[in-house]
């Protein structure tokens, strides 16, 4: 008997109020990297109304003006018009930055293998900034080898910010918020049971003002501007059994850091497979490349990718495991859920032999402290809004496939 159930996810847009604090930090972290590379930085940021406080810690060389960096930011999310209760140019920005704690600093700086004098390779001189375990995932449900779910909830929410930004739907703000649920049978995508869309808009449209008009006007201008272009190269498309729900609370004026309060590494689900994956809880945005929760994530990502893009398995899912302060991965373990076309055991070999996993060859290999520089100053802050992986909008070098064919051929040697 086949087994049919739902698996849903969400998206959230750049005006979202966590995800504004994740984009502040990392604009930080772009503007550090780019001054200063070797720049070690915990940014964390709060917004509410009128309210921005940055704080967290920042050990660099570089001088930056950290408000005018966090005004410029929310300008370009949209928020510029203080009625609306947040406006870059009105709100009050708080800084309070401490320097990274030496304790941490020297087990980062020096790792555990050369201070104990048991390694002298240079890519064990970089220490784990913390301990923590990671997740990277990959499936053959889309094109970029990500889950369907969180790969349409961010098409939503990316198409819902453009048509505000182009002026085609002017009346939209910029707080919003996607969600789409799938159809499965036996593990495969079948349908789209429910869509559904928050969007923060104007109390009135033009002549507009009772409630009700104005939000069937929303409902129809969004399934012509947002739901149709999203869909009209998927295979799979809204049926007329499809659930289709905007903003049914009946209203959603007031929104952004007036309506609630935002906080930096608040959306990890949305910033990675939808929940369709385990996720060890530790967020990206504000971390310099030294915080293994955000490198070894893309390192993971990158392993798991790679696997499926090799047709090694349909679903992978990569765990990395560190010790502050060591270099080397606690652990590694590779799942492919029973779908894997190799030995799990000799898959594991391979990507040991294939993939440098301590934090300064995850750094090397990925141009993680280069890449601000390399991309005119910003790079971070452009995957801190609608997701890390699978953006085909964005060159990421830990969504290339690059290793694929190499994990082939290593698996031949050892007679696979």
């Amino acid at each position: 008997m086949s087994k049919r159930y739902l698996f849903t996810s969400e998206s959230v847009t750049e005006g979202h109020p966590d995800k504004v604090c994740d984009q502040i930090s990392d604009t930080i972290i772009d503007t550090l990297l780019n001054e200063d590379d070797q720049s070690r930085v915990a940014a964390e940021v709060v917004v509410n109304t009128g309210l921005v406080l940055i704080t967290g810690e920042v050990t660099s060389k570089a001088h930056v003006d950290f408000a005018k960096l966090a005004r410029n930011k929310i300008a370009e999310i949209g928020y510029t018009d203080a009625d609306n209760g947040f406006s870059a140019n009105s709100c009050s920005v708080l800084v309070a930055l401490d320097e990274q704690s030496p304790d941490i600093a020297q087990g980062v700086s020096q790792a555990r293998e050369q201070r104990k004098e048991l390694s002298d390779d240079e890519l064990d001189q970089i220490g784990a900034g913390d301990q923590g375990l990671m997740f990277g995932y990959a499936c053959n449900e889309t094109p970029e080898l990500m889950p369907l779910p969180i790969s349409l909830a961010h098409r939503c929410a990316r198409r819902l910010a453009a048509v505000r930004k182009t002026g085609d739907l002017s009346y939209l703000r910029p707080d919003g918020k996607t969600q789409v649920s799938i159809a499965y049978e036996d593990g495969i995508p079948v349908g789209i049971d429910t869509i559904l869309i928050s969007t923060q808009h104007d109390e009135t449209i033009g002549s507009i003002t009772d409630n009700d008009a104005v939000q069937a006007k929303i409902k129809a201008d969004l399934w012509e501007a947002v739901i149709l272009p999203v869909f009209a190269d998927i295979d799979i498309k809204p049926s007329q059994d499809t659930r289709y729900l905007v903003n049914p609370t009946g209203k959603f004026v007031i929104g952004g850091p007036q309506g609630d309060a935002g906080l930096t590494g608040r959306k990890i689900i949305v910033d990675t497979y939808g929940g369709y994956s385990r996720h060890g809880g530790g967020a990206f945005s504000g971390k310099d490349p030294t915080k293994v929760d955000r490198s070894a994530a893309y390192a993971s990502r990158y392993v798991a990718k790679n696997i499926v893009a090799a047709g090694l398995a349909d679903k992978c899912e990569v765990q990395l495991s560190y010790a502050i302060g060591v270099a080397r991965p606690v652990s590694i373990l590779v799942e492919t859920f029973g779908t894997g076309k190799v030995d799990e055991t000799k898959l594991l070999e391979v990507v040991n032999e294939l993939f440098e996993l301590r934090p300064a060859g995850i750094i090397q290999s990925l141009k993680l402290r280069e890449l601000p520089s390399q991309r005119g100053g910003r790079f971070y802050q452009d995957v801190a809004a609608y997701g890390h992986f699978g953006r085909n909008d964005l060159d990421l070098p830990w969504e290339a496939t690059d290793k694929a064919a190499l994990l082939k051929d290593a698996l031949l040697k050892v007679g696979v």
